[in-house]
This record gives C-alpha cells, structure tokens and sequence, in this order.
C-alpha cells in the first residue's frame, strides 16, 4: 500500500520528509515512528548514489512509510531503475516541457500506460513474483512526482499538469525564484502569482500540490493555500533546529 498516494487520493495532506544528509537506515523508520507518510531520499543534491538509496529504501520495509527518491535528473535512465529497488515514487526536477512529462510518465508506468520494463522477483515485489495482475496494481501504487522549477516549466504549466499519470506537481521555490530573477524573495508578487497558478492547475487536473516550508508556520500557510504534499522541512534543517533549540534551552538555564 502506498500510504503517499492514498492520502492524496482521499483529499488529505501528506506530511513527510526529505532527506539530504542523514543516510542512515534507521531515519525513515524514524520518520515513520513519527507517524510521517512519506520519505524522500535525494539523489539530486549531496553523496545519495544508487547502492545507497537501496539500503535506504530496503531499511523502510515492515513500517508504514512510503519511500521514495528524487532522481539527480531526467536522464537518470531508466528511471524505472528506482522503483525496481523498490521505490514507491519518484521524483524527477527541472521538468519544463509536456513531451518530458510524458515520457517521466512513460518510464514509470509498465504497459499499456508506459513502457517500463519488467523483471521480477527482485526487491520491488520482495522476490516473489507475481501474475499479470501485478502490473495495473503497481502502476496504480507508484507515485510519479515533479518538479517545476523554471519560468519555462511555468510558461508550460497547464500542458505539463495535465499530462495523465502524474500524481504531484512539486515547486522547487529556491530554483523558481532564481529562473524568475529574484532570488530567495518568497514573499514577491511574482512568485506568489506563480504559486496560485499552481495550485489552480493541480485543482483542475486532480493533481496534488507540493512544497517544501521550511517551518511550522510555512507549512501551515501553504496547506491552507491548497498544497497538499509537504515535507516538514528536510533532514538537515529539522535536525539543526532542534539542536540549537535543545541548546539555548540548557543555556538559558546554565549560561555558558
């Protein structure tokens, strides 16, 4: 069961996270005792290769979370190589155009909806292979994530959220507003414009929205802007908040 897909489906949020730094087996059974649905491990940004990202996923099997990767990009080929690890989603950045939506799409799904190749009996069915009745079911369960993260990939936004197959357009804000030539500047006209758009194509299409806030308050007001795919912050950013708060806790109380 894909817990990311059926909370999307239902109309809820999904809360997750994404990890940059911490490839420690125990961080997504972590984060599932944290009663978190979904996990991301980026391959993008940082030392995630692809032997690490199957001890990663492998580490998440017997809890309730969905684990999923980001890919460094669309030539990661095949992309399906992911889910074979047993993957749940995945998801790909810089996506500008249709035609790369469709073809993200195509390398996902196995046949009729794609093209994926198929070999069995590895760890994505836990080396027991199934009948023909495996394929709809997978294509069901695996969720197909992008990113839009350019002007061009907005100029192209309605074409891209359309295409059928895609489950969550995801705004990589940092790269939208540099694309946009205004860095970082979150609060800007422009950007927030371009974050109403989104979430207007995601409603018209039924397809989730998602974001990375990096605080509690951020994650509050992107959910009641309508996205509904978050990740509480990343790794990195959680784990360096709670220790500079567990710290002025103690030193307020025993100054240094």
């Amino acid at each position: 069961m894909n817990r990311f897909l059926e909370k999307l489906r239902s109309g809820e949020v999904a809360l997750g996270q994404m990890v940059l730094e911490l490839f420690t087996p125990g961080i997504g059974p972590m984060l599932a005792a944290c009663d978190l649905d979904f996990v991301i491990y980026d391959m993008e940004h940082g030392r995630c290769d692809i032997g690490l990202v199957a001890e990663m996923i492998a580490s998440c099997r017997g809890s309730s979370i969905t684990p999923m990767a980001r890919v460094p990009d669309l030539e990661n080929a095949p992309l399906s190589r992911i889910l074979d690890l047993g993957a749940m989603g995945v998801m790909v950045p810089r996506v500008e155009t249709r035609a790369q939506m469709e073809r993200i799409v195509a390398e996902l799904k196995y046949p009729p909806q794609g093209k994926r190749g198929v070999a069995l009996g590895l760890a994505h069915d836990l080396y027991r292979p199934e009948g023909a009745a495996y394929f709809p079911k997978m294509n069901s369960e695996t969720a197909v994530i992008a990113i839009i993260e350019t002007v061009k990939g907005f100029d192209n936004l309605d074409e891209i959220v359309s295409v059928p197959g895609l489950d969550v357009a995801w705004v990589g804000h940092y790269d939208l507003t540099i694309s946009m030539g205004i860095p970082c500047q979150f609060e800007h006209p422009r950007f927030l414009e371009a974050m109403d758009r989104l979430v207007e194509a995601g409603a018209k299409h039924n397809v989730a929205c998602g974001f990375l806030p990096p605080t509690p308050a951020a994650a509050a007001h992107w959910i009641e802007k309508g996205f509904r795919a978050i990740s509480l912050g990343s790794d990195v950013g959680v784990f360096l908040e709670g220790v500079r708060s567990f710290r002025s806790a103690v030193t307020d109380t025993f100054p240094a």
